[in-house]
C-alpha cells in the first residue's frame, strides 16, 4: 500500500509517499481501506521528533483520524462488515492507504457525509465535545474558545450552539472572527501582546467555560476572563506547555482548571470515544446541526504542503487529505 512515512525528525520535506507492506487484523480488529485523513498538529509534532506515536501504533506513519470503508475483519468481530462505512480517531497511521484498527474504536459513518468530510470530523469534534461535556457545559453558558479559526475551535463553536450556550472566540485576524460568526459565533476578540481579557469582557462580561488551545501565557488571560465558578479545560499548548497562574485568583472565583487528551487514552476510554462519535455526534451530523468545515483538500502525496499550511496558520478548519 501507498503511505507517508516520516524519513527522520524534521521539516515538511521528511514526508516521503512509500510503498509499505498492507497491515493484517487479527482477532478483534478490523482493516479500514482508507480515502481520506486530516491534518492535525499531533502529526506536526511527531515530524518534528517532539510527539512519539502511542505504542501498538506505526512509528513513523503519523495521522489520527480517518474515514473509509471496512475491507478486512479479524476473527471475533460482529457487529462490522466488509464494505461499513466508517470513521474515527487512531494512534498514528492513518496518511495510508489501509489501517489496522480495534473493530470497538471504530465508528459507523453517517450517510450524508461523504468521506472528504467525514475525515474532517473525528478529532476536532470528538476533542471540542469531550471537553464540553468535561466542562458541564449548560444552556445559555457563555463559552470563550481560544484560536477559534482552527479546526477544534470551528467545532467547538457549533456544538455549543447545538448545547444552547454562547459561543465567544479570540484568533489572530480579524477575517477569522468573521468567518466563525457564519458558524454561530457570537463575537470574538483579535489578542494584542498576548492579551485578549478586556477585549472580551467588553463584548461577553465575565464567561463561564473557557476551552483552551493555545495555552502558555494565554491561561492567565482565561483565568481574568471567568465568571465565580467557571471552568478551564486546556487542550493545547500551541504557544507553550507552561503557565504563570494567580492561584489566589483561581481560589476567590472558585474557578476549576483542567486537560485532556484524546490520543494517549487507554483502549477502554477510546471505546467510549468511538460510541460519542457514533451515537451522539452522528445524529447531529445528520439532521444538518453540525457541519465540518474544511479550508483544502490535497493528494496524499502532498502532505509536506498541508503541513506547511497548518504551521503557517493560514487555514480555517481542517486540512484534508484524499487517498
Amino acid at each position: 500500500m501507498k503511505a507517508i512515512v516520516i524519513r527522520e525528525p524534521g521539516g515538511a520535506d521528511v514526508l516521503e509517499l512509500r510503498d509499505v507492506p498492507d497491515p493484517t487484523p487479527v482477532r478483534g480488529e478490523v482493516r479500514v481501506r482508507v480515502r481520506a485523513t486530516a491534518v492535525n498538529r499531533a502529526d506536526i509534532l511527531q515530524r518534528l521528533g517532539a510527539y512519539p506515536a502511542p505504542p501498538g501504533s506505526p512509528k513513523d506513519i503519523p495521522g489520527m483520524e480517518y474515514s473509509g470503508e471496512i475491507d478486512a475483519c479479524g476473527e471475533g468481530v460482529a457487529d462490522f462488515a466488509v464494505g461499513d462505512r466508517v470513521f474515527g480517531i487512531a494512534g498514528g497511521g492513518t496518511y495510508a492507504e489501509r489501517v489496522v484498527l480495534p473493530a470497538r474504536t471504530v465508528a459507523r459513518m453517517p450517510n450524508a457525509l461523504s468521506f472528504t468530510a467525514g475525515a474532517a470530523v473525528p478529532e476536532v469534534f470528538l476533542t471540542a465535545y469531550d471537553a464540553l461535556v468535561q466542562a458541564g457545559l449548560r444552556p445559555g453558558e457563555r463559552v470563550l474558545v481560544s484560536a477559534v479559526g482552527s479546526g477544534v475551535g470551528t467545532a467547538a463553536v457549533q456544538i455549543a450552539r447545538a448545547l444552547g450556550a454562547r459561543p465567544y472566540g479570540t484568533a489572530r485576524t480579524q477575517d477569522k472572527i468573521e468567518r466563525a460568526k457564519t458558524l454561530g459565533l457570537v463575537d470574538g476578540v483579535v489578542p494584542r501582546d498576548g492579551r485578549f481579557a478586556e477585549g472580551v469582557a467588553k463584548i461577553a462580561g465575565e464567561v463561564d467555560v473557557v476551552l483552551e488551545l493555545v495555552g502558555g501565557a494565554y491561561v492567565a488571560e482565561d483565568l481574568a476572563c471567568l465568571a465565580p465558578r467557571g471552568r478551564i479545560v486546556v487542550i493545547g499548548v500551541m504557544s507553550g506547555a507552561r503557565a504563570d497562574v494567580d492561584l489566589a485568583a483561581l481560589m476567590r472565583k472558585r474557578a476549576t482548571l483542567v486537560g485532556t487528551m484524546l490520543r494517549s487514552r487507554p483502549l477502554e476510554e477510546k471505546i467510549v470515544a468511538a460510541r460519542m462519535l457514533e451515537r451522539e455526534l452522528g445524529p447531529l451530523f445528520a439532521e444538518g446541526k453540525l457541519a465540518p468545515v474544511v479550508d483544502r483538500v490535497l493528494p496524499l502525496a502532498r502532505a509536506g504542503e498541508a503541513h506547511e499550511a497548518m504551521q503557517k496558520n493560514a487555514t480555517f478548519g481542517k486540512v484534508v487529505l484524499e487517498i
